[in-house]
């Protein structure tokens, strides 16, 4: 039979090591990228999967006077694209973490939203 301290370093390792886990996690997800779009991919707005906006490209043709309002509807539709994007690879990737470390579907670890 294990000792109290005994169980208290195991819980303390476990914690340690999801803890590495959860930082190379938000490592990854940070190099990960993906890409919303609007009006038919005339507006682009690149991501990380974490969230973080790392370009946004605008076709020439919306670039008229006269078309502003079009063109800031384009570039939020573009950019909830990609958070919705960010949103669904963030969430697949804490999935195959959870189930890597052998925990039940939908258990929410401290931290992970």
């Amino acid at each position: 039979m294990k000792s109290m301290e005994e169980m208290m370093q195991a819980a303390q390792q476990a914690a340690e090591t999801i803890q590495k886990q959860m930082n190379e996690m938000q490592v990854k997800l940070d190099n990960m990228e993906v890409e919303g779009q609007s009006g038919g991919g005339l507006v682009k707005v690149r991501a990380s999967a974490k969230g973080r906006i790392m370009g946004v490209a605008i076709d020439d043709s919306l670039m008229k006077l006269g078309e502003k309002q079009v063109l800031e509807d384009l570039v939020t539709a573009a950019f909830n694209d990609a958070r919705d994007k960010a949103d669904r690879v963030s969430a697949e990737q804490m999935k195959e973490m959870q189930g890597s470390m052998g925990l039940p579907p939908g258990f929410n670890l401290p931290g992970m939203g």
